[in-house]
Protein backbone atom coordinates (compact mmCIF):
# COMPACT_ATOMS: atom_id res chain seq x y z
CA UNK A 1 0.00 0.00 0.00
CA UNK A 2 1.41 3.40 -1.01
CA UNK A 3 0.62 6.41 1.18
CA UNK A 4 1.89 9.96 1.50
CA UNK A 5 4.86 10.26 3.86
CA UNK A 6 4.32 12.53 6.86
CA UNK A 7 7.25 14.33 8.47
CA UNK A 8 6.14 14.49 12.07
CA UNK A 9 9.11 16.62 13.06
CA UNK A 10 8.21 19.18 10.43
CA UNK A 11 4.56 19.17 11.55
CA UNK A 12 5.58 20.07 15.12
CA UNK A 13 8.33 22.42 13.93
CA UNK A 14 11.13 20.71 15.85
CA UNK A 15 14.49 19.23 14.72
CA UNK A 16 14.94 15.47 14.56
CA UNK A 17 17.20 15.58 17.63
CA UNK A 18 14.65 17.49 19.72
CA UNK A 19 14.33 16.49 23.36
CA UNK A 20 11.07 15.13 24.77
CA UNK A 21 10.59 18.44 26.61
CA UNK A 22 10.94 20.40 23.35
CA UNK A 23 8.48 18.08 21.59
CA UNK A 24 5.96 18.44 24.41
CA UNK A 25 6.32 22.25 24.46
CA UNK A 26 5.88 22.49 20.67
CA UNK A 27 2.79 20.26 20.77
CA UNK A 28 1.13 22.27 23.53
CA UNK A 29 1.75 25.55 21.72
CA UNK A 30 0.35 24.28 18.40
CA UNK A 31 -2.55 22.39 20.00
CA UNK A 32 -3.64 25.55 21.78
CA UNK A 33 -3.40 27.53 18.52
CA UNK A 34 -5.42 25.09 16.39
CA UNK A 35 -7.86 23.69 18.94
CA UNK A 36 -11.30 23.60 17.26
CA UNK A 37 -12.92 25.30 20.24
CA UNK A 38 -10.53 28.23 19.86
CA UNK A 39 -9.66 28.36 16.15
CA UNK A 40 -12.72 28.56 13.91
CA UNK A 41 -10.87 28.44 10.57
CA UNK A 42 -12.02 25.66 8.19
CA UNK A 43 -8.77 23.69 8.34
CA UNK A 44 -8.16 24.07 12.10
CA UNK A 45 -9.70 20.72 13.02
CA UNK A 46 -7.68 18.81 10.43
CA UNK A 47 -4.51 20.63 11.47
CA UNK A 48 -5.26 19.85 15.12
CA UNK A 49 -5.62 16.16 14.32
CA UNK A 50 -2.36 16.21 12.33
CA UNK A 51 -0.52 17.81 15.25
CA UNK A 52 -1.96 15.23 17.60
CA UNK A 53 -0.91 12.38 15.32
CA UNK A 54 2.67 13.67 15.19
CA UNK A 55 2.76 14.04 18.95
CA UNK A 56 1.31 10.54 19.47
CA UNK A 57 4.37 9.12 17.72
CA UNK A 58 7.16 11.44 18.87
CA UNK A 59 6.17 11.50 22.55
CA UNK A 60 6.57 7.73 22.80
CA UNK A 61 10.25 6.62 22.75
CA UNK A 62 9.40 3.22 21.24
CA UNK A 63 7.20 4.58 18.43
CA UNK A 64 9.64 7.43 17.81
CA UNK A 65 12.50 4.94 17.46
CA UNK A 66 10.51 2.90 14.92
CA UNK A 67 9.60 6.04 13.01
CA UNK A 68 13.22 7.25 12.95
CA UNK A 69 14.30 3.92 11.42
CA UNK A 70 12.72 5.11 8.19
CA UNK A 71 15.51 7.64 7.99
CA UNK A 72 15.53 11.30 7.10
CA UNK A 73 15.62 10.78 3.32
CA UNK A 74 11.87 11.01 2.83
CA UNK A 75 10.12 14.27 2.14
CA UNK A 76 6.65 15.18 3.29
CA UNK A 77 4.09 14.38 0.59
CA UNK A 78 6.20 11.75 -1.18
CA UNK A 79 4.59 8.42 -1.99
CA UNK A 80 5.72 6.02 0.70
CA UNK A 81 5.67 2.25 0.84
CA UNK A 82 6.88 0.50 4.01
CA UNK A 83 10.13 -1.45 3.55
CA UNK A 84 9.85 -5.24 3.13
CA UNK A 85 9.36 -7.03 6.43
CA UNK A 86 8.12 -3.90 8.14
CA UNK A 87 5.65 -5.12 10.74
CA UNK A 88 4.95 -2.82 13.63
CA UNK A 89 1.89 -3.13 15.85
CA UNK A 90 0.92 -1.08 18.84
CA UNK A 91 -2.16 -1.34 20.99
CA UNK A 92 -3.54 2.09 21.93
CA UNK A 93 -5.71 3.05 24.88
CA UNK A 94 -6.24 -0.38 26.34
CA UNK A 95 -8.31 -0.46 29.56
CA UNK A 96 -6.33 0.90 32.47
CA UNK A 97 -3.77 2.61 30.27
CA UNK A 98 -2.60 6.16 30.90
CA UNK A 99 -4.92 7.51 28.21
CA UNK A 100 -7.82 5.49 29.62
CA UNK A 101 -7.32 7.33 32.92
CA UNK A 102 -7.51 10.67 31.15
CA UNK A 103 -3.78 11.37 31.30
CA UNK A 104 -3.37 11.82 27.55
CA UNK A 105 -4.01 15.43 26.64
CA UNK A 106 -5.00 14.77 23.04
CA UNK A 107 -8.09 13.09 21.60
CA UNK A 108 -8.91 12.63 17.92
CA UNK A 109 -11.42 10.77 15.81
CA UNK A 110 -8.91 8.95 13.64
CA UNK A 111 -5.35 8.84 12.34
CA UNK A 112 -4.05 9.10 8.80
CA UNK A 113 -3.46 6.16 6.47
CA UNK A 114 0.27 6.79 6.89
CA UNK A 115 -0.02 6.31 10.65
CA UNK A 116 -2.13 3.18 10.33
CA UNK A 117 0.26 1.75 7.75
CA UNK A 118 3.16 2.08 10.21
CA UNK A 119 1.44 1.45 13.52
CA UNK A 120 -1.70 -0.44 12.62
CA UNK A 121 -2.59 -4.01 13.55
CA UNK A 122 -3.97 -3.94 17.06
CA UNK A 123 -4.74 -0.23 16.73
CA UNK A 124 -8.23 0.75 17.80
CA UNK A 125 -9.46 4.11 16.62
CA UNK A 126 -9.76 6.73 19.28
CA UNK A 127 -13.03 7.91 17.81
CA UNK A 128 -14.79 5.47 20.10
CA UNK A 129 -13.50 7.50 23.01
CA UNK A 130 -13.45 11.04 21.69
CA UNK A 131 -15.95 11.57 18.94
CA UNK A 132 -18.13 14.62 19.29
CA UNK A 133 -20.61 14.27 22.06
CA UNK A 134 -24.34 14.36 22.44
CA UNK A 135 -26.37 15.90 25.25
CA UNK A 136 -25.51 19.29 26.74
CA UNK A 137 -22.12 19.32 24.98
CA UNK A 138 -23.44 18.21 21.59
CA UNK A 139 -21.17 19.18 18.71
CA UNK A 140 -18.23 20.09 20.93
CA UNK A 141 -14.75 18.66 21.00
CA UNK A 142 -14.10 16.59 24.13
CA UNK A 143 -10.72 16.89 25.77
CA UNK A 144 -9.83 15.91 29.33
CA UNK A 145 -7.86 18.42 31.32
CA UNK A 146 -4.17 17.89 32.01
CA UNK A 147 -2.71 17.17 35.42
CA UNK A 148 -0.64 19.99 36.89
CA UNK A 149 2.02 20.21 39.58
CA UNK A 150 2.99 22.85 42.12
CA UNK A 151 5.43 23.03 45.00
CA UNK A 152 4.27 23.37 48.60
CA UNK A 153 6.71 24.16 51.41
CA UNK A 154 5.80 23.14 54.95
CA UNK A 155 7.57 23.13 58.30
CA UNK A 156 9.03 20.02 59.89
CA UNK A 157 6.38 20.35 62.60
CA UNK A 158 3.63 20.25 59.93
CA UNK A 159 5.20 17.12 58.48
CA UNK A 160 5.38 15.53 61.93
CA UNK A 161 1.87 16.31 63.14
CA UNK A 162 -0.07 16.64 59.88
CA UNK A 163 -3.09 18.91 59.68
CA UNK A 164 -4.66 21.38 57.27
CA UNK A 165 -2.73 24.16 55.57
CA UNK A 166 -4.25 27.00 53.53
CA UNK A 167 -2.30 27.91 50.41
CA UNK A 168 -2.80 30.18 47.41
CA UNK A 169 -1.60 29.28 43.92
CA UNK A 170 -1.62 31.03 40.57
CA UNK A 171 -2.96 28.74 37.86
CA UNK A 172 -3.20 29.28 34.07
CA UNK A 173 -6.65 29.83 32.56
CA UNK A 174 -7.51 29.79 28.85
CA UNK A 175 -10.39 32.00 27.79
CA UNK A 176 -12.69 31.50 24.79
CA UNK A 177 -10.23 33.32 22.51
CA UNK A 178 -7.33 31.10 23.55
CA UNK A 179 -5.62 33.76 25.66
CA UNK A 180 -3.80 32.44 28.71
CA UNK A 181 -4.17 34.37 31.95
CA UNK A 182 -3.31 33.64 35.57
CA UNK A 183 -5.90 33.38 38.29
CA UNK A 184 -5.31 32.99 42.01
CA UNK A 185 -7.01 30.11 43.81
CA UNK A 186 -6.96 29.21 47.49
CA UNK A 187 -6.89 25.63 48.72
CA UNK A 188 -7.23 24.00 52.12
CA UNK A 189 -4.72 21.17 51.85
CA UNK A 190 -4.78 18.20 54.21
CA UNK A 191 -1.19 17.39 55.19
CA UNK A 192 -0.81 13.73 56.18
CA UNK A 193 1.33 13.10 59.25
CA UNK A 194 4.71 11.70 58.22
CA UNK A 195 4.87 13.29 54.76
CA UNK A 196 8.45 13.46 53.41
CA UNK A 197 10.15 15.76 50.88
CA UNK A 198 9.28 14.87 47.29
CA UNK A 199 6.02 13.18 48.23
CA UNK A 200 2.99 14.29 46.21
CA UNK A 201 -0.40 15.29 47.60
CA UNK A 202 -3.20 14.85 45.07
CA UNK A 203 -6.07 17.32 44.80
CA UNK A 204 -8.61 15.57 42.60
CA UNK A 205 -10.16 17.66 39.83
CA UNK A 206 -8.07 20.77 40.60
CA UNK A 207 -5.85 20.55 37.51
CA UNK A 208 -6.52 22.10 34.12
CA UNK A 209 -10.20 22.14 33.12
CA UNK A 210 -11.50 19.84 30.41
CA UNK A 211 -13.02 21.05 27.15
CA UNK A 212 -16.49 20.19 25.92
CA UNK A 213 -17.45 18.34 29.08
CA UNK A 214 -14.10 16.57 29.49
CA UNK A 215 -12.99 15.77 33.03
CA UNK A 216 -10.63 18.23 34.74
CA UNK A 217 -7.14 17.05 35.53
CA UNK A 218 -5.68 16.68 39.02
CA UNK A 219 -3.35 19.01 40.88
CA UNK A 220 -0.31 17.36 42.48
CA UNK A 221 1.44 19.28 45.24
CA UNK A 222 5.11 18.30 45.59
CA UNK A 223 6.11 18.59 49.23
CA UNK A 224 9.24 20.38 50.37
CA UNK A 225 10.19 20.84 54.02
CA UNK A 226 11.83 24.12 54.96
CA UNK A 227 15.15 24.11 56.85
CA UNK A 228 14.71 24.05 60.63
CA UNK A 229 16.75 26.13 63.07
CA UNK A 230 17.32 23.15 65.40
CA UNK A 231 16.59 19.91 63.57
CA UNK A 232 18.08 18.20 60.53
CA UNK A 233 15.94 15.74 58.57
CA UNK A 234 17.41 12.68 56.84
CA UNK A 235 14.71 10.45 55.42
CA UNK A 236 12.40 9.97 58.40
CA UNK A 237 15.17 10.38 60.98
CA UNK A 238 15.50 13.68 62.83
CA UNK A 239 18.85 14.93 64.17
CA UNK A 240 19.31 17.45 66.98
CA UNK A 241 22.63 18.85 68.20
CA UNK A 242 22.81 19.04 72.01
CA UNK A 243 25.51 21.22 73.56
CA UNK A 244 26.75 20.00 76.96
CA UNK A 245 29.25 21.35 79.47
CA UNK A 246 32.59 19.64 80.09
CA UNK A 247 31.43 18.48 83.55
CA UNK A 248 28.11 17.12 82.14
CA UNK A 249 30.08 15.18 79.54
CA UNK A 250 32.58 13.89 82.11
CA UNK A 251 30.22 13.15 85.01
CA UNK A 252 27.01 12.35 83.09
CA UNK A 253 23.69 14.19 83.32
CA UNK A 254 19.96 14.04 82.64
CA UNK A 255 18.92 16.74 80.17
CA UNK A 256 15.48 17.64 78.73
CA UNK A 257 15.67 17.61 74.94
CA UNK A 258 13.00 19.20 72.69
CA UNK A 259 11.55 16.87 70.03
CA UNK A 260 8.69 17.66 67.60
CA UNK A 261 6.46 15.57 69.87
CA UNK A 262 7.46 17.32 73.10
CA UNK A 263 10.33 17.29 75.60
CA UNK A 264 12.09 14.01 76.40
CA UNK A 265 14.61 13.49 79.20
CA UNK A 266 17.87 12.10 77.82
CA UNK A 267 20.55 10.54 80.01
CA UNK A 268 24.09 11.56 79.07
CA UNK A 269 26.42 8.70 80.10
CA UNK A 270 29.59 9.65 82.04
CA UNK A 271 32.60 10.09 79.76
CA UNK A 272 30.59 11.21 76.70
CA UNK A 273 32.65 12.90 73.97
CA UNK A 274 31.65 15.26 71.16
CA UNK A 275 30.23 13.42 68.16
CA UNK A 276 28.51 10.68 70.17
CA UNK A 277 24.92 10.00 69.03
CA UNK A 278 22.12 8.94 71.32
CA UNK A 279 19.13 7.35 69.58
CA UNK A 280 15.51 7.74 70.65
CA UNK A 281 13.67 4.97 68.80
CA UNK A 282 10.47 5.90 67.01
CA UNK A 283 10.69 9.61 67.85
CA UNK A 284 11.35 10.68 64.24
CA UNK A 285 8.76 11.31 61.52
CA UNK A 286 5.73 9.01 61.65
CA UNK A 287 5.27 6.48 58.87
CA UNK A 288 1.67 5.65 57.88
CA UNK A 289 2.87 2.51 56.12
CA UNK A 290 5.53 1.20 58.46
CA UNK A 291 8.06 1.91 61.19
CA UNK A 292 8.56 5.56 62.15
CA UNK A 293 11.92 7.24 61.98
CA UNK A 294 14.25 7.75 64.95
CA UNK A 295 15.40 10.88 66.77
CA UNK A 296 19.16 11.27 67.18
CA UNK A 297 20.78 13.49 69.79
CA UNK A 298 24.26 14.54 68.60
CA UNK A 299 26.51 15.52 71.50
CA UNK A 300 28.73 18.59 71.25
CA UNK A 301 30.91 19.50 74.26
CA UNK A 302 30.97 23.27 74.66
CA UNK A 303 33.76 25.17 76.44
CA UNK A 304 33.20 28.65 77.95
CA UNK A 305 34.89 31.38 75.94
CA UNK A 306 35.56 33.51 79.01
CA UNK A 307 36.30 32.22 82.50
CA UNK A 308 35.58 33.87 85.80
CA UNK A 309 38.49 33.97 88.24
CA UNK A 310 36.97 31.13 90.23
CA UNK A 311 36.41 29.01 87.10
CA UNK A 312 39.97 29.58 86.02
CA UNK A 313 41.19 28.55 89.46
CA UNK A 314 39.20 25.31 89.34
CA UNK A 315 40.37 24.46 85.81
CA UNK A 316 43.97 25.13 86.85
CA UNK A 317 43.45 22.79 89.83
CA UNK A 318 41.97 20.13 87.49
CA UNK A 319 44.96 20.53 85.20
CA UNK A 320 47.32 19.74 88.06
CA UNK A 321 45.58 16.57 89.15
CA UNK A 322 44.11 15.10 85.92
CA UNK A 323 45.98 12.32 84.11
CA UNK A 324 43.72 12.47 81.06
CA UNK A 325 45.54 12.96 77.74
CA UNK A 326 43.30 12.72 74.60
CA UNK A 327 46.37 12.74 72.28
CA UNK A 328 47.89 9.48 73.46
Amino acid sequence: MSVKYKDYYEILGVPRNATQEEIHAAYRKLARKYHPDVNKSPDAEEKFKEIGEAYEVLKDPEKRKKYDQLGANWKAGQDFTPPPGWDVHFDFWTPGSAADRGETSWRTTDFSDFFETLFGGAFRKAGKRSERTSGPFAGTWVQNGEDTEAKITISLEDAYRGGTKSIMLQTPKVDEKGNVTLETKSYDVKIPAGVVPGQKIRLSGQGKPGVGGGKPGDLYLIVDISPHPYYRLEGRDIYYKLYVTPWEAALGANIDVPTPGGFVTVRIPPGTSSGKKLRLRGKGLPNPKGKPGDFYVEIEVAVPEKLSPKERELFEELKKHSTFNPRR
